[in-house]
């Protein structure tokens, strides 16, 4: 076991890394949402690029997908088994920053399962945060 350990520290040290700063990250983002972010039109977002000039729009776009995918991407390494992180939310994330057909659909549906909801609620409590607000058919 002490030579697996030692030949693969850089696995380990990864898996820490990892932990860590999906924590951070996951926290910065849940606690600096909108509490009406589910509840809201999404066209209608006060930070909206809508008015700033196509290239600068594109551009943020593909940042933002970018982003989101590499979230995505280690949420689901996170997910594996003995790899120590906060996989699910993480995913959650990273498919809350990209746009893609039917992202709405999709968000309501996770953040409507309990053990999602409840953790974010309770990262927000812990922040002094009010909690999500769920539109009434995701809460059936």
């Amino acid at each position: 076991m002490k030579d697996w350990f030692l030949e693969n520290i850089w696995l380990v040290v990864g898996s820490i890394v990892a932990l860590v700063v999906t924590l951070v990250v996951v926290r910065v983002i849940v606690v600096g949402m909108r509490d009406d972010y589910f509840i809201a039109d999404p066209e209608v977002s006060p930070k909206s690029m809508a008015n700033q000039h196509p290239a600068l729009r594109l551009a943020g776009l593909v940042a933002k997908n970018l982003i989101g995918g590499i979230l995505v991407i280690v949420g689901i390494i996170l997910s594996l088994p003995g790899v120590f992180g906060q996989g699910f939310l993480t995913i959650l994330i990273g498919l809350m920053i990209m746009d893609f057909p039917g992202k709405r659909k999709l968000e309501l549906k996770l953040i409507s399962l309990k053990p999602v909801y409840g953790g974010i609620n309770w990262m927000r409590k812990r922040a002094g945060k009010n909690p999500l607000l769920l539109p009434e058919s995701s809460t059936d």
